[in-house]
């Protein structure tokens, strides 16, 4: 995933009008939003240093320089902070590299206490790990091949994914925004960098979203699903770090008790267990 920085930097600066910075606007522009010597102008860095950085010519940019380059470009707390890892490829490739991806018997215990609500274990390219009966009766995790049972395989591979997520374009960019921070984090991911080659090859929906480098954690939020027997599910969800796995991300969709689609869910378990 080379590149990585220079695509990020350039796709962050092409979004920021030069008004918007105290510049003047007139002027003929070849590109769209601020030149690489405005950047370097407002951040307090020589243009060669920027433009060099740009390029990921083996700089190691300190944390001032990064947090000035941030601001100038207005990125957010998860784009700061993406910006520093992929600036920083050295630091990054030294991370601990896992094994197969293992969940604690412990996990799974809390998975299958949780009888109300669904709920599942990612690993840090979005593959499932575990998860719990309600889930499986929710998505249908069991029944896939383990290489299948990956969140962006199924949001841009699987035909159904369309009619299940009435919100799948939201859907859609989400989950490429939140498996770009992995990508950043660990770039030299042959498992990973093969999941985004894969979704680039056969999803141009993928690679259009993968090309605008947006990136944003899926902490909580709420998605909407059709199921075809439980109905439309509106299901907030937060997610949780597993303790002493970074890599590892409990998501559990917590519907209020007594709603509509409490009562939906509790019927669809009591279906897939009769079942």
């Amino acid at each position: 995933m080379d590149g990585d920085l220079g695509d990020f930097l350039r796709s962050r600066r092409a979004r920021i009008r030069p008004e918007e910075v105290g510049l003047p606007s007139y002027g003929r522009r070849r590109v769209p939003g601020l030149r690489r010597e405005e950047v370097a102008q407002l951040a307090g860095v020589s243009v060669d240093y920027y433009i060099r950085l740009e390029q990921g010519r083996g700089l190691s940019a300190s944390d001032a320089v990064l947090d000035s380059i941030a601001r100038v470009l207005r990125l957010d707390e998860t784009e700061h902070a993406y910006l520093r890892t992929v600036a920083r490829p050295r630091a990054a490739k030294g991370a601990r590299r896992p094994a197969v991806p293992r969940v604690r018997p412990g996990v799974q215990l809390l998975l299958d206490a949780l009888e109300r609500s669904p709920a599942f274990v990612l690993g840090r390219r979005m593959e499932v790990l575990a998860w719990n009966a309600l889930a499986d009766a929710l998505l249908g995790f069991g029944a896939l091949e383990p290489a299948d049972r990956s969140m962006p395989r199924l949001v841009f591979l699987d035909p159904a994914a369309a009619d299940f997520y009435p919100e799948w374009a939201a859907i859609a960019a989400q989950t490429v925004a939140n498996l770009r921070i992995s990508a950043g984090r660990y770039p030299d991911d042959p498992a990973l960098t093969g999941l985004v080659g894969e979704l680039s090859v056969k999803s141009a929906d993928f690679r259009r979203l993968w090309a605008d480098h947006e990136v944003k954690a899926c902490a909580y939020g709420v998605k909407r699903v059709r199921h075809p027997v439980a109905g439309l599910l509106a299901l907030p969800y937060e997610t949780l770090t597993v303790p002493e796995d970074p890599d590892q991300t409990l998501v559990v969709y917590t519907p209020e008790p007594g709603s509509e689609t409490a009562e939906r869910l509790a019927l669809l378990g009591s279906w897939a267990t009769a079942g």
